[in-house]
């Protein structure tokens, strides 16, 4: 396949997607072939019968190669799951020469990566927080600078070892091979957060199907991560049992009619459908719906709320939270969650894509779409050396690696 073309599977708890696309500019992407199917197999991120989720993941490979008439080989593929952890780390070297190239970023590097972790457990992100040379902070990129110490303060991203391992097992069935994995609302970042936010300080929150996935960004760097193991299946559930329906109605009725405000509903705003046992339907009220729902959305951003004050940085983040996932489409869901965090709340979607759109204009495949302008950038380093030779390029293609080393 043309290095101009990016591959993506998107392997979520409720639906696995499938995106080939062309790189139109460093802007842009142009969306060639969609192959969207149901999930099965996997619970909360984490695959749970092999067979299952092998054959969700080749039907939706199939059907976007079908609509692209490209044969995909390889992809980037999103892990989630509550195996997710992480952790900060700082590392020193010394500069050789007296001037900071690659060397002694890429000894720095492997320095900080130098954690002791449990055997069955792998590194899958190693992202720049700020490099410090001679103990100036807040350097960008330090290649080229004169110092004799090089620092660097890294977030490191863990998954469990036989959970990556199942799932490599399931996309390898399907005859292609992981380029890189890549944690749900770092993919995100990229397709729905401006610089300005990222700077700033601000969370990502990513409420999908069986879990929600946070990163928060300062500085423009990613500080902290972590996978709650929580998600809008939780309130499919709740409903479900309220009311007797089989989870694929209660699905309907939480999409058609709810609400997470009550306050918004009447008191004579009925819905009807049938429940298990019943040859008629039934007649319910909106406004229970939305107390249903609304209690399992509070408790969803108390944990989101707790785990911001434990990372330290809930005083760090004047930009708020843009939320997105499919959970997000929920009507008042962005008041909601502002009154319960005390902070702004915007929703997002991807943008800046073209061609099969039709489908993915919505905060559901946010995930999706951040893989590709993942691999995107991914492409624009080889092995760290930029692909142009522009001069006037090269500074700022060996930012981005240093900003994304990835073990």
């Amino acid at each position: 396949m043309e290095k101009s073309i990016v591959v993506a599977i998107d392997v979520g708890s409720t639906k696995i997607c499938t995106l080939i696309a062309q790189i139109e500019d460093e802007n842009s992407i142009r969306i060639l072939g969609v192959g969207i199917e149901p999930s099965e197999g996997i619970r909360k991120g984490t695959v749970v019968d092999i067979p299952q989720a092998a054959n969700s993941i080749a039907k939706s490979v199939k059907k976007a190669e079908r609509t692209s008439g490209l044969e995909i080989t390889n992809a980037i593929v999103s892990v989630a799951g509550t195996h997710i952890s992480s952790i900060n780390n700082k590392a020193t070297v010394g500069v050789v020469g007296g001037v900071i190239d690659q060397y002694d970023v890429a000894r720095v590097v492997e320095a900080v990566r130098a954690i002791p972790i449990p055997h069955n457990r792998v590194i899958i992100h190693l992202l720049q927080r700020t490099f410090s040379v001679d103990g100036v902070d807040g350097i960008r990129s330090p290649i080229g600078m004169y110092g004799s110490r090089l620092d660097l303060e890294a977030h490191i991203i863990t998954a469990s070892a036989s959970s990556i391992e199942n799932l490599r097992q399931c996309i390898m069935t399907a005859e292609i091979d992981v380029n890189q994995w890549v944690l749900n609302p770092l993919a995100d970042g990229e397709a729905i957060l401006t610089d300005i936010e990222k700077q700033m300080g601000v969370v990502v929150c990513d409420i999908g199907g069986g879990t929600t996935g946070l990163a928060i960004y300062i500085n423009g760097d990613v500080w902290h991560s972590n996978i709650l193991p929580v998600g809008g299946g939780h309130i499919t559930n709740d409903i479900a049992q309220a009311f007797h329906l089989p989870l694929s109605q209660a699905e309907e009725v939480k999409k058609i009619h709810g609400h997470c405000i009550p306050d918004f509903i009447g008191d004579e705003e009925y819905f009807y459908c049938r429940t298990f046992g019943q040859d008629e339907a039934a007649k319910f009220s909106r406004k229970e719906l939305s107390k249903i729902i609304q209690m399992r959305t509070q408790e969803i951003f108390q944990l989101v709320l707790q785990e911001i004050k434990r990372s330290g940085y809930d005083n760090l983040m004047p930009a708020g939270m843009v939320l997105t996932g499919g959970t997000s489409l929920l009507p008042g869901i962005d008041q909601l969650a502002s009154n319960e965090l005390h902070m702004p709340v915007r929703l997002a979607k991807p943008e800046n894509i073209t061609g099969m759109i039709d489908q993915l204009d919505s905060p559901a495949f946010s995930t999706s779409v951040g893989l590709l302008y993942w691999a995107m950038m991914m492409q624009e380093t080889v092995g760290g050396q930029p692909k142009k030779k522009d001069v006037s390029d090269t500074m700022d293609k060996i930012k981005k690696f240093a900003r994304y080393l990835l073990p």
